[in-house]
């Protein structure tokens, strides 16, 4: 014989199994961890406000199968750490590494670090979208098992020179500085010193006590780096010569990626392109509002010119192409094969622009 109370009891236990039922029904079915260096300020990170797209379009994408967890300002250990970690696919499934990490474990991405590679925007996001550097990339994940979802641009990707010295404005005011490098990065230091000047590699926590105390005169990063950093604090000059484009690469582990169903993969793949196209725009947006309050702050700033970065070019190409060929050993034929695609994407991007836009 049911009485209230019996059937209070019993409400409860349905309420409770189908509860359950759904907290299964809900579980996840994979976890994706992405480990990044950057700050977790979606506001001013592009990296950042992207991965925040990302997670919630996967996990909507899904139906909540796949389960997408990010760690940003290195929580999970530093990047070289967390690339090995990523290839194996066990803790970390995702990780975002910026060039120099990762041409460690794939060598020829050294020539990103190639000089004036693109002349604006537009140029490097079209060659990071071509077929050309898919296969580039392709080759990377069958020597790294790292499967690329996108390139980053590292800071806002062009770089500006910051000094106490002096204005930089052409290539021999560069002559007797004293400029700090990335630690171990062998490219900057054959560009820095092939323009007369002395290349000081340090890591990036010493950077404002070098520039402080004089061990080093200056150094280069995008604005929104210097910016961040508040170099105008030890130095008085920035120059704006943009002739790295610095990147940040985002992989995944390829063992862990081909384990998923194939309607999960595409949702990895699909979105990840669209939230690479929105941090591409937060971080050029903040390059520029970063250079402006760098023109507040610094004594003095330089915009270089088209006519003034050619003369750059000039110098710098000769420069990096008999290091990266001679001293890191890529094969001449190969160098100038990915300089050549560079410059015709650009050069496409541009005759498009004017064929459909112009007179």
């Amino acid at each position: 014989m049911f009485t209230k109370k019996n059937n209070i009891l019993a409400i409860t236990l349905v309420v409770m199994l189908v509860l359950g039922l759904s907290f299964v029904a809900g579980a996840a079915d994979y976890t994706m961890v992405v480990s990044h260096y950057t700050i977790t300020d979606a506001n001013v990170s592009g990296i950042s406000a992207s991965l925040l797209y990302f997670e919630n379009m996967v996990e909507a994408r899904t139906n909540g199968a796949v389960d997408v967890k990010i760690y940003g300002n290195s929580t999970l250990g530093g990047v070289q750490e967390v690339t090995r970690e990523t290839v194996k696919g066990n803790t970390v499934q995702s990780s975002i590494a910026y060039g120099g990490v990762f041409a460690t474990f794939f060598p020829k991405y050294q020539i990103m670090y190639s000089p004036y590679l693109f002349k604006d925007y537009r140029s490097a996001w079209a060659f990071f979208d071509s077929d050309y550097f898919a296969k580039f990339m392709e080759e990377a994940r069958q020597e790294t098992g790292l499967r690329h979802l996108g390139i980053y641009d590292d800071g806002g990707g062009f770089v500006a020179f910051t000094n106490n010295k002096q204005l930089i404005k052409s290539p021999e005011d560069m002559k007797g500085l004293r400029i700090r490098t990335e630690g171990g990065n062998a490219a900057q230091l054959a560009l820095i010193e092939g323009l007369g000047a002395k290349a000081v590699p340090l890591p990036w926590g010493d950077v404002t006590t070098a520039l402080a105390s004089g061990v080093a005169d200056g150094q280069f990063n995008a604005p929104y780096v210097n910016a961040f950093a508040k170099f105008w604090e030890v130095n008085d000059y920035t120059s704006w010569i943009k002739f790295i484009f610095n990147t940040a690469v985002w992989s995944v582990s390829d063992k862990w990626f081909q384990e998923l169903p194939a309607e999960y993969q595409k949702v990895i793949l699909t979105t990840s392109k669209e939230a690479i196209d929105i941090a591409r725009g937060i971080n050029a947006q903040q390059s520029m509002l970063d250079w402006e309050e760098g023109k507040e702050h610094f004594k003095e700033s330089y915009m270089a010119t088209p006519e003034v970065l050619n003369q750059w070019e000039a110098k710098l190409k000769p420069i990096f192409h008999k290091w990266i060929i001679d001293d890191f050993g890529l094969e001449e034929g190969f160098v100038d094969e990915f300089w050549a695609e560079a410059s015709k994407v650009s050069e496409n991007v541009d005759e498009n622009i004017v064929s459909n836009y112009g007179n």
